[in-house]
């Protein structure tokens, strides 16, 4: 029979119950809630028959819960060293619709009184946007639309990806940690946060304090593509540019290039017509200035030289169109080009593009019309 101390028995318990149940997840209502100190958080989760007393810092508290909400908790049990049985909670996350609501209204009415929604301190996307920061899952079908759009509409645009997960407690820890790794870096212009749709539940984690203001004190301006458009988290609310869903956030940061080639036709007319007018005025007001002159003079010797001054601008003028005409085959030719070397028109005549280091062990990147392949290279051979 082993013999020990009392403050040995609690080590040699808390170890044990470390090994067997580091870290458990427990999922129930809270009750008894309470704040101590400003520093520590204590209440029980429970069920229809049990009741287990929680422990954890305020600074852990990511979101705002109170008693009767529905949550899943994350930690490890321990016995303290006054002999009582505790669970020290690392992480918690309200669960099912009415919770989620619950919480995210009282820490939306919190940040609103921070300001942290304000539209005054909102920043709108660069004009010259070349170089953009993603934070998303490469694996979301979310994020494959929103590069997709960004090439189709304008091409490139030099894109920088963060793969972080977006749903899950995990989730808002990763994000953060891309967000401050791109405003560190500071070599992108703005940075864009994507997630696909999902339940309530799966959008959770965009609700969560800390994220929330890392967005908010961003240097480099965000905009968050989220869920659908009836969908509506903190991390929308703070961010510079709230869009839709990701593919809506792809055309909010590019021009349509069928688009702008209208809008480039309507200037070149315009400014024709207007050439087309200046000339026509300059053309009468000299006329009659000369025709004031040599009033009382024979006409007979002036019409000439009207004459042949209204010959050189007719030529001006000739001149001018010619450019205007050169100017437009030459935009049309290179369209063309752009055309022709699109990578989507590539993929969609059966071609794949692969990316990657060329040696074998490697892992390649291939990426075909629809699909994104990774494929191990066996060995190399000269052609």
């Amino acid at each position: 029979m082993n013999s020990f101390s009392p403050t040995e028995f609690i080590a040699v318990v808390n170890q044990t119950l470390e090994y067997a149940y580091s870290p458990v997840m427990i999922t129930g209502e809270v009750a008894s809630y309470k704040v101590n100190q400003g520093k520590w958080v204590f209440f029980d989760i429970k069920d229809e028959e049990s009741s287990i007393p929680c422990f954890m810092s305020l600074w852990s508290l990511r979101v705002p819960i109170e008693d009767g909400m529905k949550v899943v908790v994350s930690g490890v049990p321990k016995v303290t060293k006054w002999g009582k049985f505790s669970f020290t909670v690392s992480s918690i996350k309200p669960v099912g619709e009415g919770s989620i609501k619950k919480a995210f209204e009282l820490l939306k009415k919190k940040l609103a009184a921070e300001g942290l929604f304000d539209e005054s301190r909102k920043r709108a996307v660069p004009t010259d946007l070349t170089r953009l920061g993603v934070i998303s899952s490469t694996a979301a079908a979310g994020y494959t639309d929103f590069i997709k759009i960004i090439n189709a509409r304008w091409g490139g645009m030099k894109v920088i990806v963060a793969h972080t997960q977006v749903q899950g407690m995990d989730a808002p820890d990763q994000i953060i940690r891309a967000l401050k790794y791109f405003n560190e870096r500071g070599n992108v212009q703005m940075i864009a946060i994507l997630r696909g749709g999902g339940s309530a539940d799966d959008l959770s984690c965009f609700n969560d304090e800390k994220l929330a203001r890392e967005i908010a004190a961003s240097k480099i301006p965000v905009i968050t593509g989220i869920g659908h458009e009836r969908d509506e988290s903190l991390a929308d609310l703070v961010a510079d540019v709230r869009a839709s869903t990701p593919s809506n956030a792809a055309e909010i940061l590019t021009r349509d290039k069928s688009e702008e080639k209208v809008k480039l036709a309507k200037v070149m007319n315009r400014t024709y017509q207007v050439v087309l007018q200046a000339i026509g005025r300059a053309s009468d007001e000299n006329r009659s200035s000369v025709k004031r002159i040599a009033s009382g003079i024979n006409m007979k010797y002036i019409e000439p030289m009207l004459t042949a001054n209204s010959d050189k601008l007719s030529k001006c003028l000739k001149a001018i169109q010619e450019s205007f005409a050169n100017i437009n085959n030459n935009l049309q030719q290179k369209m063309k080009i752009l055309e022709v070397v699109n990578p989507e028109k590539v993929l969609s005549q059966g071609y794949a593009i692969l990316s990657g280091k060329i040696s074998p062990g490697e892992v390649l990147k291939i990426t075909t019309m629809k699909q994104e392949i990774n494929a191990t290279i066996n060995n190399i051979k000269e052609r």
